[in-house]
């Protein structure tokens, strides 16, 4: 276990949106945050990382609380990917080089550099290197905000829709390489997500949000198409292809 969170719940001024919410997350596993719109997914991600401040519950990593941390020890261990990205006159190279400043002290160092670098080759942006980021298209930019994300090399991830400007061909291969870095850099990831069956190929356990509360936490294994119809008002058929699991939405007129 490398992050719990207790009792966790958070108001909009006198407006409940997190009621006593608890999960564990594990090393090496993606876990998904489903839920229709203004269900919490984002808020949710927010408060794990102090960008918002819970009214009540705990946050641990590595059974530290996270309230006691510094700014720069929070950016060290978290790596926060937002929805939406402001633009700023930065090449794509100098925004990515952002993720490693909480490890920079006085210029960043050929280790910085060469990390830079290797994640834009993963990515398959290395030719956007030296472009400024708000001549970018939205999918392009995306890759970016998530590069920058792994320049921080975290112990967890956390994605608010990290493939929300993105073709199919560059969703799939978003979600592998996020994957891929949670496995074999022995890091957790929890990802809020719009795509159910998207969700079901690549996630490893599942938070079904509900009313500002966890509904199901649960393996994909043990959801059931009744879960899915309760937290999104929706009856669905529950299928099987390849060994994936999807969900198909029932039209009842």
């Amino acid at each position: 276990m490398i992050l719990k969170v207790d009792g966790l719940e958070f108001s909009y001024y006198e407006t409940p949106i997190l009621k006593n919410i608890g999960f564990e997350l594990k090393k090496g596993q993606i876990t998904a945050i489903l839920g229709i719109n203004g269900a919490g997914k984002t808020t949710l991600l927010k408060c794990l990382n102090r960008i918002l401040h819970p009214r009540e519950g705990t946050v641990f990593l590595n059974e530290e609380n996270v309230k006691n941390m510094s700014r720069n020890h929070i950016a060290k261990h978290f790596a926060y990917v937002p929805q939406n990205y402001e633009e700023e006159h930065l090449t794509v190279f100098d925004a990515v080089l952002l993720g490693r400043k909480p490890y920079i002290k006085w210029e960043a160092t050929a280790r910085d550099l060469s990390i830079v670098e290797a994640i834009l080759f993963r990515l398959n942006i290395e030719h956007l290197a030296l472009r400024p980021i708000n001549q970018l298209s939205g999918g392009e930019m995306q890759k970016v905000v998530i590069a920058r994300a792994f320049a921080q090399e975290p112990e967890v991830l956390l994605m608010d829709e990290p493939t929300s400007n993105l073709d199919l061909k560059n969703q799939l291969q978003v979600m592998q390489l996020i994957r891929k870095a949670v496995r074999e850099h022995d890091m957790a990831a929890i990802v809020s997500m719009h795509d159910i069956n998207l969700a079901f190929r690549f996630a490893d356990y599942f938070l079904m949000l509900r009313e500002g509360r966890i509904y199901i936490s649960a393996s994909q294994k043990e959801i059931t198409a009744e879960d899915i119809a309760q937290v999104y008002g929706v009856k669905v058929i529950l299928g099987e292809m390849n060994h994936y699991k999807i969900v198909i939405p029932i039209d009842e007129n």
